[in-house]
């Protein structure tokens, strides 16, 4: 099992950044793949990245394609999102997620959620 902890969330200009960081818990975080969901007001959750244990293989939703990374430091048992070229229709809270199964599983229906950390990007 793992607890997973987001920080990082803020206020924003657009065109601005903001780096998101997942903190986990347990010996055996390189063990999960890695995700990062956002819920805006009167929406459903959405995908946004996605990571496999090693680090080498990303995915990302088409909407944050080229402005959004997602790395991950095993020492640190952390996981991050480099937010940038922010947009107002960026804003929502923003969810760790975590799988043993792999990106795919990440990406469908993780087993393990943080408590998420809001973004509000003003235009």
């Amino acid at each position: 099992q793992v607890q997973l902890v987001e920080s990082g969330g803020g206020l924003v200009q657009a065109g601005g950044s903001l780096r998101l960081s997942c903190a986990a818990s347990g010996r055996t975080f390189s063990s999960y793949a890695m995700g990062w969901f956002r819920q805006a007001p009167g929406k459903e959750r959405e995908f946004v990245a996605a990571i496999n244990w090693g680090g080498s293989s990303t995915r990302y939703a088409d909407s944050v394609k080229g402005r959004f990374t997602i790395s991950r430091v095993s020492t640190e048992n952390t996981v991050y999102l480099q937010m940038n070229s922010l947009k107002p229709e960026d804003t929502a809270v923003y969810y760790c997620a975590a799988d043993r199964r792999g990106v795919s599983t990440v990406v469908s229906g993780p087993d393990y959620w943080g408590q998420g950390t809001q973004v509000t990007v003003s235009s």
